[in-house]
C-alpha cells in the first residue's frame, strides 16, 4: 500500500510504508555513557485554552512517556527545552512537571535531573536573576531530582560582560547542595540567548564558561553543551577538570562524539533520543560492548532524521518530535501545548513520517501510517 506525501515544489509523490518495526525489548541504563532524553509534553487536546495562555499538559499522557524512557534505560532531562520551556510552557507548568515527574522517578527507579533557569521573570537587575534562579533550584532540590542550570534569557539581557556570568554562576554553585549540570544553548535554539557568556567571539564566550566550571569543579556534574559544532565540543571537553562530565547536545553530530576518541567521549543529553529513545539505548548498550561498529551502524543512520527534525528554525524541532511520540502511539493526537503543531509545514512532517518509519522506530507501522493519512487528508492531500 502506498500514500501520498507532499513534497515542498507543492506536489505529491507515492510513498510505500515498512511493515516491519524494530523491536526493543526493555533493558537496564548503558554502563559505560550516561544517557539522558530531553522528554516532551503532552498537551492536554480538550483544554480551552489560547496558545498564550498557562498549558494545559495531560499529565498521565506525559508520566507514562517518561515510564517509556525509562523502562529502556534512559534518564529523563527534565522541563527542558524539548518540553517546550518559554515556547508553551510556563514556569508555573514546568514547576509541576518537575514535582511530578520527579516523585514518578522515586517510584520507578528512574534517573532524571531537571532544568532550572529564570522563566518566571522577563527582565531584571542581576539580584534579580540570582533570585529566580535559587527559586527554580530550590525546586529542583526539593524534589530530589539533579538541577541542570539552563541558560537564562534574563541573564543574556541584563548581563554587561563576561563578569556578571561569573557573579551569578559563582553565587548559585557556593550554593548548590549538589553537583549541578550547566547547560550552554546556543542561538541556534534560541536567539534570545545570543552573546551568552558575556560574548558573541565563541572562542571568547568558552573561556568564561570554562572559568566558571574551573572555579567551582566539586559543584559540577558536567556541562550539557548544544551549539551543533562538534569540533569546538571536543576541544571544550579536553579542557575540563577530571570527573567533570561533557553531555553533548548536539543533534547533528552525536554519534561520533558519544563514540569518542583516545583522548575522552561525550555523555549524552539530546532531544532527539525523545523519538530515538530505545534505538539509542540499544546503540550504546553496544558500545558498552567494545564493539564501536556496531554502535556506529545502529545510531550513524539516524542522523538524517535528526538533522531534518532540527534544521532552522532549529527552536521548532519540537514539533516534529511530538509529531513522531503521536505517530508511534505515545499519544492519541498532535496537539502542543501553545498550539505549537503549526510551526512546521506540511511537507516538513511528511519527511519526518517518512525517515522515522525507514528507520523502523514505529512499533505499529500500521498505525504509523492511518495517522499520517488522516493528518495528510485534514490538509487536502489526496489518497
Amino acid at each position: 500500500m502506498t500514500i501520498l506525501l507532499p513534497t515542498p515544489d507543492g506536489g505529491v509523490r507515492a510513498y510505500e510504508p515498512r511493515t516491519d518495526p524494530l523491536v526493543f525489548a526493555p533493558a537496564g541504563p548503558p554502563a559505560s555513557r550516561t544517557v539522558f532524553s530531553a522528554a516532551h509534553v503532552v498537551a492536554d487536546p480538550y483544554a480551552d485554552t489560547t496558545p498564550d495562555g498557562p498549558a494545559a499538559v495531560d499529565w498521565d499522557a506525559t508520566l507514562a512517556f517518561r515510564r517509556h524512557l525509562w523502562a529502556h534505560g534512559l534518564g529523563v532531562a527534565e522541563a527542558m527545552d524539548t518540553a517546550q520551556r518559554g515556547m508553551g510552557l510556563d514556569w508555573a507548568g514546568a514547576a509541576e512537571l518537575i514535582r511530578r515527574s520527579a516523585a514518578e522517578a522515586r517510584a520507578v527507579g528512574g534517573r532524571i535531573a531537571c532544568g532550572a533557569g529564570t522563566d518566571q521573570l522577563a527582565h531584571g537587575t542581576l539580584a534579580e536573576v540570582r533570585a529566580a534562579y535559587e527559586e527554580q533550584l530550590a525546586v529542583v532540590e526539593e524534589s530530589g531530582a539533579r538541577a541542570i542550570l539552563m541558560a537564562s534569557r534574563a541573564l543574556a539581557a541584563t548581563a554587561t560582560g563576561p563578569e556578571d556570568y561569573l557573579d551569578v554562576y559563582g553565587h548559585l554553585l557556593r550554593q548548590a547542595g549538589e553537583p549541578v549540570i550547566l547547560h550552554w544553548l546556543g542561538p541556534m535554539f534560541d536567539p534570545a540567548l545570543d552573546g551568552y557568556w558575556g560574548s558573541a567571539d565563541l572562542d571568547a564566550a568558552t573561556e568564561t564558561f570554562l572559568d566558571v566550571v574551573a572555579a567551582h569543579p566539586d559543584k559540577v556534574d558536567g556541562v550539557k553543551v548544544s551549539l551543533l559544532d562538534a569540533r569546538r565540543e571536543v576541544e571544550l571537553r579536553r579542557r575540563l577538570p577530571d570527573g567533570v562530565r561533557c553531555y553533548t547536545g548536539d543533534d547533528f553530530h552525536y554519534p561520533e562524539l558519544i563514540e569518542g576518541d583516545e583522548r575522552g567521549f561525550s555523555h549524552a543529553l539530546l532531544g532527539v533520543f525523545d523519538p530515538l529513545g530505545p534505538l539509542a539505548a540499544r546503540a550504546v548498550r553496544t558500545l558498552d560492548t567494545g564493539d564501536a561498529k556496531g554502535f556506529r551502524e545502529l545510531l550513524d543512520p539516524t542522523v538524517e532524521l535528526s538533522r531534518h527534525l532540527f534544521r532552522p528554525p532549529t527552536r521548532y524541532y519540537k514539533t516534529g518530535v511530538v509529531l513522531l511520540a503521536w505517530l508511534a502511539g505515545h499519544q492519541d493526537h498532535f496537539t502542543m501545548v501553545g498550539g505549537l503543531q503549526s510551526a512546521r509545514s506540511l511537507p516538513h512532517l511528511a519527511r519526518a513520517y517518512e525517515l522515522a518509519d525507514g528507520l523502523g522506530l514505529f512499533p505499529d507501522p500500521a498505525l504509523a501510517e492511518s495517522r499520517m493519512t488522516s493528518l495528510l487528508t485534514v490538509h487536502g492531500v489526496p489518497r
